[in-house]
């Protein structure tokens, strides 16, 4: 292939990417379902081939592309139309936190654990489970989390309050996870595994092995979250 030829291409491949992809719309980018993810794989593909590849002609190439191009600007269309279609495409969003409870099962559908599942809530700037009411597993992977409502910014009125809550820790800290007991963090604690036990108790709880997630909060108190919790 020649320099020249390269160059040719290479610009075609470009500005066609470049229109198609203006006639498609941010959805692609701004939404990244399994469809939009898909699609900008093939796109990007056989953009690239369009570029490189001496076997496949320019007009096959931009017929491919804008051909690809036409199927993902219907099936958004469709989308938009049928909700059927639309489950279809992206699916359901996921509760995976309901009233405070994690929906284990819920989980392991998305095949995401809980110290996952931590991570996503600190990016929202929850630094604990147990300030959560509901967290939704999107469509386009991110998290959508409503705080309790004590949890949520003060009002002014709430400012004029006077609290006398001690915080005896800096922040929440994991000491079970799926039925195991982190020993590590309850000893940075200074706790011992006979305290959790002696609080589950008095939760109701008589095994560590029927705790799914349990965490030591900020002003000592544990939050629990037992297994098998049923989404209603």
């Amino acid at each position: 292939m020649s320099f020249t030829e390269l160059s040719i291409r290479i610009l075609v491949a470009f500005f066609t990417l470049l229109i198609l992809t203006r006639i498609m719309g941010r959805k692609e980018i701004g939404q990244l379902t399994f469809f939009n993810f898909i699609s900008a794989i093939a796109i990007g593909t056989i953009g690239a081939s369009i570029a490189v590849d001496q076997s496949l002609s320019l007009a096959n190439g931009v017929y491919a592309l804008a051909g690809w191009s036409v199927i993902t600007i219907i099936m958004g269309f469709m989308d938009i139309k049928s909700k059927n279609v639309r489950k279809l495409i992206t699916g359901d969003p996921v509760i995976v936190i309901k009233q405070g409870q994690i929906m284990e099962n819920e989980l392991r559908k998305l095949r995401i654990d809980v110290n996952t599942l931590s991570s996503l809530l600190r990016k929202k700037n929850v630094f604990s489970i147990a300030d959560v009411d509901y967290a939704i597993f999107e469509t386009d992977g991110k998290l959508s989390v409503m705080k309790k409502e004590e949890k949520q910014p003060a009002t002014k009125r709430d400012l004029n309050a006077q609290t006398g809550q001690l915080n005896l820790y800096p922040i929440s800290t994991e000491i079970i996870s799926d039925g195991k007991l982190n020993k590590s963090n309850l000893d940075k604690l200074n706790l011992d595994e006979n305290w959790v036990k002696q609080q589950l108790e008095q939760a109701g709880v008589h095994s560590i092995e029927d705790v799914f997630y349990a965490e030591v909060q900020k002003d000592g108190s544990l939050y629990i979250d037992n297994r098998n919790d049923v989404l209603h």
